[in-house]
């Protein structure tokens, strides 16, 4: 298995097939809306001009906008390149490379919902079988599991258990050692969380014949200003903040916090390429704030997904993810949309925008009949990769896997087109860092800017 080399290439997204005199949006109402999304676009740059690149501090100005993540990705790589040693990144990567040398395990534990940003990130960007390489192969990075804090008994006591926190052994290698990361941004979360005190109270155990690595073993990203539990606090006769605590600034909420440390420790510590998905996400802001409308990636994506909904009353969306690297991925973004649509409906809005995810690079057989029948009050975004990041399999006819895959897909587009499903398609170069990267930032910014200017239609 070889990796392709990673070149940075733009996404595409043609809404063309759903615009047309016959079709499910109107040109003249296209022509209208597009105008209006400038002008919402234009809003957001200004709002988040504050982060300058010459600014190297990375504390957030307080804001209820939640705007400050349009600009987040620059900011940490300006903040990097200026300073190697005192940056965010800079901190970040230092932590996870001591962590490497200590441990072959680390345990995510999301005390607050955040859990399928960091999970979305390494299952998009990790070899598909991370956990199951040696060592060896994982380059000394370590496996990682990670738990939501829910009231599921047996998913916390199977935990318990990997860790072997029934035995009375004490690991003394790295091998046997695991660290623990603690996401959480609310107090009351963090304090009341059973898992989280089991799992500490497993951490303690394993880390009796380590006193002097005992401190190290604990990552906590909490959001700024947010207090660290006296539990977590005085593990390891700590008696104040950590000075390996990771924040997340008070004005990136929810989903939007994926490019914080809330996603990027996690995937720093096994080995993501941090730089490179920060590039992609520039790159996508770079797009959305100079790009004409047009041909704006995320002012066409939200204008689809408005005029539906307003025209059509559509308000279903589908996220057809053609990957299994994008599942987690789908996930997160449907519970982005749900969260800053639910925000919008709470103010009076009534959007009551149901959005969820469909795996489809399974299951051909059954999939062409759904696909095959109408499905009115729906729209289906695919999700679709050009590339394969690794080498391309070939079947004994000679038949490469890339090849199968495109000419499924084409006929399952057709299927839909036959019936009149409603669909588009996004296109992916490839799933890495960098183009992921894009897809993430693309997503957050379609949908603040969808929000935004359903809020100004009050």
């Amino acid at each position: 298995m070889k990796l392709r080399k990673n070149a940075i290439k733009p996404l595409r997204f043609d809404p063309s097939p759903l615009i047309g005199p016959e079709l499910a949006i109107d040109p003249n109402d296209w022509s209208e809306i597009l105008p209006r999304l400038v002008q919402v676009r234009d809003e957001m740059v200004q709002l988040s001009s504050w982060a300058t690149p010459e600014l190297s501090r990375l504390s957030c100005p307080v804001s209820s906008s939640n705007i400050a993540f349009v600009s987040w990705p620059d900011r940490l790589l300006s903040a990097y390149a200026n300073d190697r040693r005192g940056s965010e990144l800079a901190r970040l990567f230092r932590r996870a490379t001591h962590l490497h040398s200590l441990v072959d395990r680390v345990v995510v534990v999301a005390v607050d919902g955040s859990l399928s940003g960091a999970r979305s990130i390494l299952e998009s960007c990790c070899q598909p079988f991370w956990n199951e390489l040696s060592r060896a192969d994982r380059g000394s990075k370590p496996r990682i599991v990670f738990e939501d804090s829910s009231w599921d008994n047996d998913a916390v006591q199977g935990l318990l258990h990997l860790l072997e926190a029934h035995r009375n052994r004490f690991p003394t290698c790295e091998l046997d050692r695991w660290a623990l990361v603690v996401l959480g941004s609310h107090e009351e979360s963090l304090h009341s969380s059973v898992t989280l005190q089991r799992i500490l109270d497993a951490l303690d155990q394993s880390a009796i014949a380590n006193e002097p690595h005992r401190t190290q073993l604990l990552v906590p990203v909490v959001r700024e200003g947010v207090p660290l539990p006296a539990r977590v606090l005085t593990y390891g006769q700590a008696t104040s903040m950590p000075d390996d605590t990771f924040e997340v600034p008070t004005d990136i909420h929810g989903g939007f916090s994926l490019l914080t440390a809330a996603g990027l420790v996690p995937a720093a510590l096994v080995g993501v390429n941090v730089i490179e998905l920060l590039q992609g996400a520039a790159a996508m802001t770079k797009h959305f704030a100079e790009t004409p409308a047009e041909s704006n990636l995320i002012l066409q994506f939200a204008a689809v997904h408005h005029l539906l909904r307003t025209k059509r009353n559509i308000r279903e969306g589908v996220l057809s993810v053609w990957s299994k690297a994008l599942t987690s991925f789908g996930q997160w973004y449907s519970a982005l949309a749900q969260e800053r649509h639910g925000t919008a409906n709470s103010t009076g809005m009534g959007q009551n925008i149901g959005q969820w995810t469909l795996m489809n690079s399974r299951d051909w057989d059954s999939l062409l009949p759904q696909m095959g029948s109408a499905m009115p009050g729906r729209v289906f975004h695919h999700i679709v990769p050009e590339q394969v990041r690794f080498d391309p399999l070939e079947g004994r006819n000679g038949d490469s896997f890339p090849t199968n895959f495109q000419n499924r897909f084409q006929e399952v587009i057709t299927t839909m087109s036959r019936t009149g499903n409603l669909s588009t398609v996004l296109s992916i170069p490839c799933i890495d860092e960098l183009h992921v990267g894009q897809l993430f930032q693309m997503m957050m910014l379609a949908t603040e800017v969808e929000a935004r200017l359903a809020e100004s239609q009050r």
